[in-house]
């Protein structure tokens, strides 16, 4: 294990570019300012409508490609001239890329064709062995993100207001429809499930979660029991805030050291604000 991250390996080579491929929001950002501050050169990877103009302002053009989603042959040539040793997928890419506003070139149609399933984990999966098999290292996505981790306890920091026993209920479920690969949250209430997450998303299922207007509902994320942590990591942040608290959800559970807060003390602290009680489990 390195000591930038927890998450790294120990052989991590802190002095060779990493390739940041950055889908949407705040997440590839953080992960950017960590590994700079940590002495890492970064190259950035980004995509049309979906890397933030902000993150990529941050690059100058020599150390930035910008590409079409679903070009994975110019993907994997910029890593080369980069002379990227390692890469990190951090933020999401839209899931309705998958129906339209695809591009894909000839090394990406054909991982598509092959695939029988199309989601998240074999998709990124074969874009991640396609990575791999140039010899560069493709890292646990929590890598550089130790800070903003979910905590084990109440982190917003009074007593969580919800039984055990629901909150078992809660984490038995979410577990189950993760297992199921149908999704990676849920919104129960008192032993009650009000929503499962699918393809829709989080905010998608808070929503039609919060139509029920119940007081008592907790949302709870976590993660595959098989979970690849290169991609796909689950993530929590003041968007999802400001869904749960449109929604009048008043709690959430995260699995500690395994859902990724996005900007920790910045969504605790709007939580509070909120009224939101934040808790990590194991």
């Amino acid at each position: 294990m390195s000591s930038l991250s927890r998450f790294l390996p120990a052989d991590f080579p802190a002095d060779r570019p990493l390739g940041l491929i950055a889908g949407q929001g705040i997440y590839p950002r953080l992960v950017a300012h960590a590994a700079r501050a940590a002495g890492v050169p970064v190259r950035l990877i980004g995509f049309e409508e979906e890397t933030a103009p902000e993150l990529i302002a941050l690059f100058p053009e020599r150390e930035r490609r910008i590409l079409k989603v679903g070009q994975l042959g110019k993907m994997l040539q910029a890593l080369q001239t980069f002379d990227a040793r390692t890469a990190l997928m951090a933020g999401q890419i839209a899931p309705r890329r998958l129906f339209r506003g695809l591009h894909p070139d000839l090394k990406a149609a054909r991982i598509l064709l092959g695939l029988k399933r199309r989601n998240a984990e074999t998709i990124f999966g074969a874009i991640a062995g396609e990575i791999e098999a140039l010899g560069i290292t493709l890292l646990d996505a929590r890598a550089f993100m130790d800070d903003h981790m979910a905590q084990t306890g109440c982190m917003t920091g009074e007593r969580f207001p919800m039984d055990d026993d629901y909150i078992v209920h809660g984490m038995h479920i979410a577990r189950e429809c993760a297992r199921l690969d149908i999704g990676q949250g849920c919104v129960v209430r008192e032993g009650t499930v009000l929503a499962v997450e699918a393809y829709e998303g989080t905010d998608a299922m808070l929503r039609r979660a919060g139509e029920f207007r119940t007081n008592g509902a907790l949302f709870v994320k976590t993660v595959k029991p098989k979970q690849d942590y290169r991609f796909d990591v689950p993530c929590f942040g003041l968007r999802t805030l400001e869904v749960m608290h449109e929604a009048g959800i008043g709690a959430a559970a995260l699995e500690a050291d395994r859902v990724i807060m996005l900007d920790r003390p910045a969504v605790i602290a709007q939580a509070r604000r909120h009224g939101i009680h934040l808790l990590g489990f194991v």
